[in-house]
C-alpha cells in the first residue's frame, strides 16, 4: 500500500487562479493531481489543505479515499462550507488518481466501467443582440453541438438598461447597465422564439439565469419559456431562495437545472428526494471531489435527477478530467459543461480532455489520464505575478435604485 508522504499547491494560469493539489506517495513515482481551484479565494484554500489537511493525512494509505474523505471532512470540525469542500475535493481527486494509477486503470473503470462511448457536452453561444447570438448558434451547430447555451451578452443580459433607461435617482450609486428583472422576462422568452423560429426544434437550447430573479419572476419566466422546449433552464434561483422550486414546479414544466453554488448536502437532497428540479450541477471540487459526486450521482439516479456537472470558464482542466470520469461511469448522466483552453495550457496539462464536435473523450490511460508539467505551467502565470496580491472579488450587479442582484 501507497503511503502519503506530501502534498503541494501549484499555482498556474496566466493570473494565478488555477490551484492544482499533487499528492505524492513512498512508491517511486507514483503522485496524484486534483483541482483545488478558487477564483475568489485561492490562498485560502491552499491555507486549509497546507494548514488543516496535510498534517492530518501524511504517513496515512492512499488507498483508504473513504476514510480520508471523512477525516477530511471533520478535522475543522465546522463542515460543509466552501473553502473546505474546494480543498478535499483536490486532494480526493488526486486520491483516486493514485488509485487508478496503482491498479493500471482509468478512474471511471474504478466506478463501474463505461455506461456510454463518449459524453455528450453544450457550447455556450452568446452574442450582444438576436442576431450576433444567431451567428454564434449557427458555429456551434456546425461543429457538431447538438446543445447549445444561449446568452444575450454576459449573465443577466437581456435585462440590463441605460441609466435613461430605468430612470435612475438622483442619487444613483451606478450610472448605467442597471439590471431590471421586468425588462429580462420580456426579452429571453422573445430570444428563444427568434431562435426557434430560425433553428427549429432540432437544437436544443439552455440558458443560465444566474439567479438573478426574485422567486415569483422566475417562476414567470419558467412558463413563458415552455413553449420553447428548453433542455433547461440553469440556476434561476439562488441557494437562498431554493424552498421556491416546490412552487416553480407546480406551475412550470420546463425542466429546471441547479447547483452552481451548492456546497452543503442539504441544498441538493431534498430537491432531488421531492423531483423538484430535472439536472443537479455542482462542481465537483465545490462538492468534495469524486467521491462526494458519486454519491448525489447515485441519489439523483433514484429520484430520476440527471448530473450536469458545473464546469465555468474560470476552471481548469483536472477538475473537467475528474467530472468527464464520472459522466463515463454514472447511468444518470445529462450533459457536461465545458472550457476551452489555450494552447499553452493544454501543453501544460499532457493527456488533457479531447472534445471532437459535441462530445468529449476520455484517453484511458490509468488514473484521470492527465498530468501536470510543473515547468510549463510556472511559465503559464503573468511576469510579476504575486500570488499574495492577488486579488478579484465577484462583480456584482444592482438595480436602479442601488440593490444588489445576487449572483
Amino acid at each position: 500500500m501507497a503511503k502519503i508522504t506530501g502534498i503541494k499547491c501549484i499555482r498556474t494560469r496566466r493570473d494565478g487562479s488555477w490551484t492544482i493539489v499533487k499528492v505524492s506517495t513512498d512508491q517511486d513515482g507514483l503522485y496524484g493531481i486534483g483541482s483545488a481551484s478558487d477564483m475568489y479565494a485561492p490562498e485560502a484554500v491552499i491555507q486549509v489543505i497546507e494548514q488543516l489537511l496535510a498534517p492530518v493525512i501524511i504517513g496515512r494509505d492512499a488507498a483508504n479515499i473513504e476514510d480520508l474523505w471523512n477525516t477530511m471532512n471533520l478535522s475543522g470540525y465546522w463542515r460543509n462550507g466552501a473553502i473546505l469542500q474546494t480543498a478535499i475535493g483536490g486532494i480526493d481527486m488526486a486520491l483516486w488518481d493514485i488509485k487508478g494509477k496503482e491498479a493500471g486503470l482509468p478512474v471511471y473503470q474504478l466506478l463501474g466501467g463505461a455506461s456510454r462511448s463518449a459524453v455528450a457536452c453544450y457550447g455556450h453561444a452568446g452574442g450582444r443582440d438576436i442576431v450576433e447570438l444567431k451567428e454564434d448558434v449557427h458555429r456551434f451547430v456546425e461543429e457538431g453541438y447538438t446543445v447549445v447555451r444561449c446568452q444575450l451578452g454576459g449573465y443577466g443580459g437581456g435585462g440590463f438598461l441605460t441609466g435613461k433607461e430605468a430612470r435612475l435617482p438622483d442619487n444613483a450609486w451606478k450610472k448605467d447597465a442597471v439590471f431590471d428583472e421586468h425588462a429580462y422576462l420580456h426579452s429571453i422568452p422573445r430570444m428563444f422564439e427568434q431562435l426557434r423560429l430560425t433553428f427549429g426544434p432540432e437544437v436544443q437550447f439552455t440558458h443560465d439565469v444566474h439567479e438573478h430573479l426574485s422567486p415569483i419572476i422566475a417562476i414567470q419566466l419558467a412558463k413563458r419559456l415552455e413553449p420553447y422546449g428548453l433542455f433547461y433552464l440553469e440556476d434561476v434561483l439562488p441557494p437562498e431562495h431554493i424552498g421556491w422550486y416546490h412552487q416553480l414546479r407546480q406551475q412550470s414544466a420546463t425542466p429546471q437545472a441547479v447547483g452552481e453554488l451548492f456546497v452543503n448536502p442539504q441544498e441538493w437532497t431534498e430537491l432531488a428526494k421531492e423531483r423538484l428540479i430535472d439536472f443537479i450541477r455542482v462542481r465537483v471540487s465545490k462538492a468534495g471531489g469524486i467521491s462526494a459526486c458519486r454519491k448525489i450521482a447515485a441519489l439523483c439516479e433514484a429520484f430520476g435527477v440527471r448530473t450536469a456537472w458545473q464546469e465555468g470558464g474560470e476552471n481548469d482542466p483536472v477538475n473537467q478530467a475528474a467530472a468527464v470520469h464520472l459522466d463515463m461511469a454514472i447511468w444518470n448522466f445529462g450533459i457536461q459543461e465545458i472550457n476551452h483552453f489555450r494552447p499553452q495550457e493544454r501543453e501544460a496539462f499532457p493527456g488533457i480532455i479531447e472534445r471532437r464536435g459535441g462530445y468529449l473523450y476520455v484517453n484511458d490511460k490509468p488514473g484521470l489520464g492527465i498530468d501536470i508539467d510543473e515547468v510549463l505551467a510556472a511559465g503559464l502565470i503573468d511576469e510579476g505575478w504575486d500570488r499574495f496580491a492577488y486579488h478579484r472579488p465577484y462583480p456584482l450587479d444592482r438595480k436602479a435604485d442601488g440593490t444588489i442582484v445576487r449572483p
